[in-house]
């Protein structure tokens, strides 16, 4: 009979996670997961098989924080939403710089093309391109040019905030974003209003 099980899922998520937001992923191990819980590493696997499952629900829960980001985003009453996007995607670097790191910047696909590789890498993909076809009215091959460049923009922007290589006040943000936006804008060949 298996033993009995110390702590929940739950608990045992939770604690991970707070370990990875506050010291990055490097810093999860079985080792500092029980000094977290108070324990052994032993107890943490008569809920997990191994390590491999932790890390991927530490994953999930920072999935889940980066997208309340990205809906406050889409909830905001703002002309630019697209630019709101880019500017939440920074602010969550800038506000969770490990999470940032565990998610968006990581080699895990580093053998896909360019092309396939930003659905994968953001979830919100498919919800991000439709509002940039549909609000600038333009073509889905426009629309994807816009989307690439300015999300590898504004992930350049993001892993300098998540590294502490630089530091931006938000007007710093929203003014790079929306310079190289009205290029983008120029290039392609789209109107947008004042």
């Amino acid at each position: 009979m298996p033993p009995k099980a110390k702590f929940t899922k739950e608990e045992i998520i939770n604690a991970a996670f707070d370990i990875v937001r506050k010291n990055g992923l490097l810093s999860l191990t079985a080792r500092t997961l029980g000094a977290k819980l108070g324990s052994s590493a032993r107890p943490i696997f008569t809920v997990f098989t191994g390590m491999e499952e932790v890390i991927a629900e530490v994953k999930a829960c920072a999935r889940k924080e980066y997208n309340k980001y990205i809906n406050v985003a889409f909830e905001q009453d703002d002309d630019k939403p697209f630019k709101m996007v880019g500017y939440m995607f920074i602010k969550f670097a800038q506000d969770e710089p490990y999470l940032f790191r565990m998610l968006f910047m990581s080699d895990e696909f580093a053998s896909m093309d360019s092309n396939s590789v930003l659905p994968l890498i953001d979830s919100n993909y498919e919800r991000i391109f439709t509002l940039v076809r549909d609000y600038y009215h333009t073509s889905i091959e426009s629309a994807r040019t816009l989307f690439e460049h300015l999300w590898i923009y504004s992930h350049g922007i993001a892993s300098l905030c998540a590294t502490k290589s630089c530091s931006f006040t938000d007007d710093e943000i929203k003014n790079m974003l929306s310079f190289v936006a009205q290029g983008l804008f120029m290039k392609l060949g789209i109107t947008v209003g004042n």
